[in-house]
């Protein structure tokens, strides 16, 4: 029997569990990578208005659907409204789907639980104050932000919505105000930050878990933000000498086995073959016991580098 390659999300709703996210995608690639991915059975794809690519994602995703090598139907498209748009979100989600050359989109997240000034519909900066920190707008509530994302549902304009990095806190206050509960939280989570506690909660309460930086980020992380990437840890290479699988493919597996959704990055066609290749095994008991023993609780995305603010502080 097939394993299940889907999550129903709480209103019922599939999502596939293995997505390929394009932040850090170069735009001139984005064709033929949505290409070779379609074409070895990527469904899913999370894009966002600050990832600076949508319009390069619509069109190969527009010539897909033309040459009739995937249906609109058939594939789940994920993009977030940006900081800045909180006060626009119709306009914000319009634009997204102009650029992605869309009619709907399957979800729709709010991409940072913070609010900052607006510097006009789909323009992305990370708008800095006179002391160089993020210009933060505090006459926005997330609450206003949500309920102008159900109205898009009620529209026709989105099919599902939900929240990013959001912590238990503010997901249960989105729980308690919101009238269309959140579908998903998109959040960082691999085996070097595991974040049992908000995971579980999440889960408890009907809302998928979709985890960004699956792999830890790799060498852009290492660069970008000094971090550690669980792909080097003994135990996750250990395992895939085990199961003749490559580290990222146990770190996936062990993402999915969690039940939560996977979104790895990769421009190059044998990494994005090698991140489809976790169905056909599965990790024991004890393995995955051996992986949650390696928790570091080391956040390797790091806005604070760019926003002169930590917002997870």
């Amino acid at each position: 029997m097939a394993e299940e390659r889907e999550l129903v999300l709480n209103n019922g709703h599939t999502m596939p569990l293995l997505g390929l996210g394009v932040w850090r995608a170069e735009p001139h690639l984005l064709r033929d990578l949505i290409s070779h991915a379609l074409r070895l059975g990527y469904r899913h794809f999370d894009c966002a208005a600050d990832y600076k690519n949508e319009a390069e994602v619509g069109e190969a995703l527009s010539e897909a659907f033309h040459q009739g090598l995937v249906k609109r139907e058939e594939v789940f498209i994920t993009t977030k409204l940006w900081n800045s748009d909180h006060g626009h979100v119709r306009e914000a989600c319009k634009d997204s789907l102009k650029k992605l050359q869309l009619e709907y989109l399957d979800l729709y997240l709010v991409h940072f639980p913070v609010a900052i000034r607006h510097t006009g519909v789909g323009t992305t900066a990370s708008v800095l104050d006179k002391d160089g920190m993020l210009d933060i707008d505090v006459t926005i509530s997330l609450e206003t932000t949500w309920h102008a994302m159900e109205d898009l549902v009620s529209e026709g304009l989105v099919r599902s919505i939900g929240i990013s990095n959001y912590d238990i806190f503010l997901t249960r206050d989105c729980l308690a105000y919101s009238k269309i509960k959140p579908a998903v939280n998109q959040i960082e989570t691999h085996p070097y930050f595991q974040r049992d506690s908000l995971v579980k909660f999440c889960q408890k309460h009907g809302v998928a878990v979709t985890a960004h930086t699956p792999l830890g980020g790799g060498l852009a992380n290492i660069e970008w933000f000094g971090s550690s990437s669980a792909l080097d840890d003994p135990v996750i290479q250990d395992l895939a000498q085990k199961y003749k699988k490559t580290p990222a493919q146990i770190a996936l597996r062990w993402g999915i086995q969690r039940n939560t959704i996977v979104i790895p990055k990769s421009s190059k066609l044998q990494r994005l073959e090698e991140n489809a290749g976790i169905f056909d095994f599965q990790l024991s008991k004890e393995d995955m016991l051996c992986i949650k023993a390696i928790d570091r609780k080391l956040r390797t995305n790091q806005p604070e580098k760019f926003w002169g603010i930590d917002l997870y502080a």
